[in-house]
């Protein structure tokens, strides 16, 4: 297997009051003057965009056309135990148009797929809710 590097993406951060977040390209820039929730909604948008791309890279696979692009409501939650932090992750995700068994088929393909599901497998509890 030969590895491709396909893109590398580029922020700038800065904490505090006056904080945000830049990307290199300039397509992304907020002001955070807080880091949490700041960083769990940035997640949440991040994993679920590329969730989307992962249900279409799975329908293509199965050469399943979608009728409608695919929708996500992701939850991100920040919790505490005995001092120690951790992530608990929802995804809702909707698939309109397709037959629903072939909907949950491919949310479970995209979640082996995805990047981001790859990166938390095994680290944080997922549910994958179709909606």
């Amino acid at each position: 297997m030969t590895e491709k590097l396909l893109f590398t993406g580029k922020t700038h951060n800065k904490g505090g009051r006056d904080g945000f977040t830049r990307s290199s390209d300039g397509e992304l820039d907020l002001q955070l003057s807080q880091p949490h929730p700041a960083a769990e909604r940035l997640f949440g948008a991040a994993w679920s965009a590329c969730f989307i791309g992962a249900i279409e890279v799975a329908a293509a696979q199965r050469k399943i056309k979608l009728p409608v692009e695919p929708e996500i409501d992701t939850e991100i939650d920040l919790n505490a135990d005995g001092g120690s932090y951790f992530l608990r992750a929802r995804l809702n995700v909707s698939v309109p148009g397709i037959e629903r068994d072939v909907a949950a088929e491919l949310i479970h393909a995209a979640h082996e797929i995805c990047p981001y599901s790859k990166a938390t497998r095994g680290n944080i509890d997922v549910a994958l809710n179709l909606v």
